[in-house]
């Protein structure tokens, strides 16, 4: 039976893509490598460390640890600084309307996200109160396509994961959703999350009856 839901952030609960793709453009800009949204888009859904390694492989760049730990915190510096704009009219469309259904049928929910900041964004949108645990880029070391930030947030509610639905709007967040043997729904395009259990164009869609549906026998 689904006992809880673990949500992703970027892309699911809010858009902050395009506060990540200007932050990573002027980072780039300043160190005259190249950036542009193809690029970001191999960035959904990885860490901050892994996506300066991305944006360097591709500009045929090596740099000591050191530079790039200092590269990867300006690069946040001048996202966080953004987020200070973020209001609880940043959700996107549908995911408050879930969130509050899920609460009030009395299902458990965590954030599972790779965004060492989503409690930052949380606040922003005044959603903390939605989520029972509250796993980050902080909670874990090896992020996805890895599933120990889902595992950590299903530990945390005490579920197996097979009594959890992950929703994702990345390829490699699902992947991981797989890797960990939990229930998948896709926010996006079908080149992207088409290999999740379920997929939904957008959060408006994915609503709790549309999810109960598809998932009928575990509910």
């Amino acid at each position: 039976m689904i006992k809880g839901f673990i949500f992703d952030l970027d892309g699911v609960i809010t858009d902050t893509a395009e506060l990540h793709y200007t932050a990573w453009k002027k980072l780039s800009d300043d160190m005259d490598w190249h950036f542009d949204r193809d690029l970001n888009e191999k960035l959904r859904g990885i860490s901050r460390m892994d996506s300066i390694k991305v944006i360097m492989d591709h500009n045929d760049v090596s740099l000591d640890d050191e530079a790039v730990v200092e590269l990867a915190t300006k690069k946040n510096d001048i996202y966080v600084e953004s987020l200070d704009d973020m209001t609880p009219e940043d959700y996107l469309p549908g995911a408050r309307e879930l969130l509050t259904h899920l609460r009030s049928e009395g299902f458990r929910v965590a954030l599972g996200s790779a965004s060492k900041n989503a409690n930052k964004v949380l606040k922003q949108l005044n959603a903390t109160h939605f989520f029972d645990v509250i796993g980050d880029g902080n909670s874990v070391s090896k992020s996805k396509p890895a599933p120990d930030i889902f595992l950590y947030a299903s530990e945390k509610l005490g579920l197996s994961p097979e009594n959890c639905i992950v929703f994702e709007d990345a390829e490699k967040g699902i992947d991981a959703a797989k890797a960990g043997k939990f229930h998948s729904v896709g926010i996006g395009p079908e080149e992207r999350v088409g290999h999740a259990d379920i997929r939904f164009d957008t959060m408006k869609e994915a609503t709790l009856f549309e999810v109960k549906s598809h998932f009928k026998d575990l509910f």
